[in-house]
């Protein structure tokens, strides 16, 4: 138990890790990974429930898709070129290799087929992902950050599924305070 407490204070870490690429930006405060995790796991649940997959496993999948930043940080996409990005199955190998069984193989299952990207539930759960970038970008525009294009153009760009596509193609005519009226 004490191996399970001790990765939990580990995943804290993930509320104090901020988004890095969003400095670039001109955002002074980003939110955290774990916020992003949040609504990444809250997308992916409502995708697949939409599109007929499992939203539990869609959402569990979306949470452990980032939990390997505890040791790496939020690597932002200007790295390529200068540092190879770190394989997430050794480092959820690494972060979990104390855990009991069954909670490390949940884990280390998860990861894996987040990162294989074959399941309907792993592809919603990426789409979701790049889902919350782009609404955590017109979120950043409509409070006056103007660089954030660059992050819808390749949150769009990266959508696999169709459904995804039609939830992004309505955020962009939306006010992202559009919820509060009805």
């Amino acid at each position: 138990m004490e191996a399970l407490a001790r990765f939990g204070f580990e995943l804290g870490v993930l509320k104090r890790i901020r988004r890095a690429g969003w400095w670039q930006a001109g955002v002074r405060d980003p939110e955290s990974v774990a916020e992003h995790t949040t609504r990444v796991a809250q997308l992916a649940g409502l995708l697949a429930a939409e599109g007929g997959a499992d939203p539990a496993r869609a959402a569990y999948l979306a949470l452990w898709h980032d939990t390997q930043e505890t040791r790496t940080g939020d690597l932002p996409h200007t790295i390529k070129g200068f540092v190879e990005k770190p394989d997430p199955r050794a480092i959820t190998a690494a972060q979990t290799s104390a855990l009991p069984g069954a909670a490390r193989d949940s884990v280390r299952d998860a990861v894996d087929e987040y990162e294989s990207a074959e399941s309907p539930e792993a592809l919603y759960a990426r789409d979701a992902d790049k889902l919350e970038m782009l609404l955590q970008a017109v979120e950043y525009r409509d409070i006056g950050v103007r660089n954030v294009d660059e992050w819808i153009a390749s949150a769009t760009k990266s959508l696999q599924t169709d459904l995804a596509r039609r939830v992004a193609e309505a955020a962009l005519t939306l006010s992202s305070l559009s919820w509060r009226v009805r």
